[in-house]
């Protein structure tokens, strides 16, 4: 069984991966992954041996609120007005008083000086408690569960300080330690909010036709096949298909491109997107909870909680380091005084300064928030990546494989020619070759269907008894009486109309034969248009720094040489059927390392799960493509490419640069302690403070990259 509980308080890494250790723990729970931009946490459980009721529970002991989503909105009151920031600023003001009555104690020196100093330890004291009260009930339950986090060992370093009269010190630790948290969570707030931007495009009312008459209704309230009115200027609730009317659609909010696309009836369009200028009536196609908007929402919040390469390895590094830290304070705090007679305060001080540096925060937040900052910023631009791994990898790829039809080809065909043999007319084989491909979703069917319709075919296409598919070679079904085939040259015996199909592909054009029974009766021409955008984004992959740019389809040599010399691929893989292209992308994983497999998702689905990188585009309302590709071009564009190349390669660039920047600090104060150079305070304010707010910085920038013209 899956659910889905909210988590209130988990807002940083390190919480993420307590809740997980410790629901994981749990017999009868079999995994577990959150999200801390959500503040989600999936659970996979065997319901027969544990209760969602006990899990929750086991959450709650750690310090945290679990809640079913039926149960009401997480608060979201923001970062610096919430519950954590009002504590970490009483904290910040006591601190500051306590230090202001010890500066004049100092310079006045009037009173009972005893009073006065049990005074300012008293206010020291309230400061470390107050600050500290972020994270002692989440360190008490790390304490129950045996878990070492940041929360347990900061306050262990807390009540260290305090038993050996350190009260500025504890005080100091507190309120930094909970500035650095509330920053951090800042740092999380600032990638949820682009999910949250994402959501509020979607509007909240729609107006419906019900009766003959409009009515005003929530968005969530719209049935499918319920039609919608949208005026000039107004966002659209829903995904449908315009019924009436004319407009151009702002689409930046699912393609990311600026240039509003013309509409009319019959179109596409999609909830969150905006009418310019018309007045439209839209026909409801998905519910609510099910538009293209909704699901890259939800997808998006799947991706930042998968795990990425680099991810996995701070895991595994903060797991040995956290440990070893902690022994070294140990034997800091121990060692010096008992075989060396060294002052107790001082060595058991750099202990509690080595705990402090024992927290892995800035180390576990440097890769995350990375991830969720190119993810976003992905989305905001049109491009969809399923998750971390893929945001690395493909800046790794050394080829990037294009299928032809509909990748580097408009994907449109137009049928230009139909040849008859053995007694047919035109007329006839083409309206015969209809009846067989209406069963068919590939582009040139549709080609061949199309040209019989424009044709005055439309009542004489008959429904096809016996449709047989034949994967990227064609068609086979009873029309007439007779058993009639329709597919590639390939699909029939060698040299069968051998002239009329070189005379075509001698032209750049597809061939596509017709055979009645076992004779071939026809051929048909079939011509597609290469995108002029096509040989650009390969010359940008080129200079970027790509190896090997390689077309593959299932036209032969003699078709696709013209469009491989107009796209100026490296090479040319022709007359492949699907299976095929599995074998050429692994063979060309072999030679050339990593490939990115780019396609429309049509009949390239087997190459794209077989590439290391699966490349899908014109995603926008395609359930398959959303739901199978590791990455989605949600616009029919290719020139999103070189920008998620980009993307991919900075953002690998600033997580190795942001686990360089953790372990080097880290490493270096904890080398610096034991020879006295680094004071507790420097230790939360470089150590922590100061290396979260580096990699968050540093994750940030990532936000600013903008596709190229």
């Amino acid at each position: 069984m899956r659910a889905e509980l909210r988590i209130e308080g988990m807002d940083c890494a390190g919480c993420v991966r307590t809740i997980e250790r410790r629901v994981e723990e749990l017999d009868g729970v079999l995994r577990s992954a959150g999200s801390p931009t959500s503040r989600s946490l999936a659970i996979e459980f065997d319901p027969e041996r544990i209760e969602l009721g006990a899990i929750r529970h086991e959450i709650q002991l750690l310090g945290y609120t679990a809640l079913e989503p039926r149960e009401g909105p997480l608060s979201d009151i923001g970062t610096w007005k919430s519950r954590r920031a009002a504590f970490t600023y009483a904290s910040g003001g006591l601190l500051l008083g306590a230090l202001a009555f010890e500066a004049w104690r100092a310079w006045f020196a009037v009173g009972d000086g005893r009073l006065q100093a049990i005074a300012a330890a008293i206010l020291f004291l309230i400061a470390a408690a107050v600050g500290g009260w972020n994270f002692f009930p989440k360190a008490l339950g790390s304490a129950r569960r045996r878990v070492l986090d940041m929360n347990f060992l900061m306050t262990v370093a807390i009540l260290g300080a305090v038993a050996i009269g350190k009260f500025l010190e504890a005080a100091s630790i507190a309120f930094l330690f909970s500035l650095a948290e509330l920053l951090e969570q800042y740092a999380v707030d600032r990638a949820r909010d682009s999910i949250r931007a994402l959501m509020r495009l979607s509007p909240t009312t729609a107006t419906v036709l019900r009766s003959g008459r409009e009515e005003t209704v929530s968005a969530d309230e719209v049935r499918v096949g319920e039609l919608v009115v949208v005026r000039p200027g107004g966002r659209l609730p829903v995904d449908g298909v315009v019924e009436e009317g004319a407009s151009s659609i702002d689409q930046a909010t699912i393609t990311g491109e600026s240039i509003p696309v013309p509409v009319a009836a019959g179109a596409d369009v999609f909830a969150g997107t905006i009418n310019q200028d018309g007045y439209l009536r839209v026909r409801s196609s998905r519910s609510p909870g099910d538009t293209t908007l909704a699901r890259i929402i939800r997808l998006i919040g799947s991706a930042e909680a998968s795990r990425a390469p680099s991810e996995r390895f701070v895991e595994r590094f903060a797991r040995r380091y956290t440990p070893a830290v902690v022994a070294g304070a140990v034997l800091v705090s121990t060692v010096p005084t008992i075989l060396f007679g060294e002052p107790f305060t001082v060595w058991f001080l750099r202990g509690l300064t080595l705990l402090v540096i024992a927290c892995p925060c800035a180390l576990v937040i440097s890769t995350p928030v990375s991830v969720v900052s190119g993810l976003t910023s992905a989305a905001r631009n049109g491009v969809l990546i399923k998750g971390g791994e893929y945001l690395e990898q493909v800046g790794k790829v050394g080829v990037f494989a294009f299928d032809k039809t509909g990748t580097l080809t408009h994907g449109i065909p137009e049928v230009t020619e139909v040849v008859a043999l053995d007694g047919l007319d035109a007329d006839q084989l083409l309206r015969v070759a209809a009846s067989v491909e209406a069963g068919s979703e590939h582009p040139i069917a549709r080609a061949i269907v199309r040209r019989a319709r424009h044709s005055g075919f439309g009542e004489g296409i008959g429904s096809p008894a016996d449709f047989e598919a034949l994967p990227g070679l064609g068609a086979r079904a009873r029309v007439d009486g007779f058993s009639y085939t329709v597919g590639r040259p390939q699909l029939f015996e060698p040299g069968a109309a051998g002239p009329l199909v070189d005379e075509i592909e001698a032209a750049g054009r597809t061939a596509v034969l017709v055979a009645r029974e076992h004779t071939v009766v026809g051929a048909i021409g079939v011509e597609d248009t290469v995108r002029p955008q096509a040989a650009d984004v390969i010359a940008r992959l080129r200079e970027q720094g790509v190896g090997h740019c390689v077309m593959l389809t299932g036209d032969s040599a003699r078709t696709a040489e013209p469009i491989a010399h107009q796209v100026g691929v490296d090479m040319t893989l022709a007359a492949l059927l699907p299976e095929d292209k599995v074998e050429a992308v692994r063979s060309l994983e072999e030679r050339h390392g990593q490939v990115a497999m780019v396609g429309d998702g049509v009949n390239d689905a087997p190459a794209l799960a077989a590439a290391s990188v699966g490349i899908v585009m014109g995603a926008a309302g395609s359930d398959v493509a959303l739901e199978t590709a590791d990455v989605a071009l949600m616009g029919d564009s290719l020139e999103r490419l070189p920008y998620l190349f980009e993307l991919s390669r900075r953002s690998r660039r600033v997580i190795r640069q942001n686990i360089s920047v953790a372990i080097g600090i880290k490493l270096g104060l904890a080398i610096g302690v034991p020879l006295g150079f680094v004071s507790l305070i420097a230790a939360v304010v470089i150590g922590d403070m100061g290396a979260s707010l580096a990699v968050t910085a540093n994750a940030m920038r990532l936000a600013r990259l903008r596709p190229g013209p």
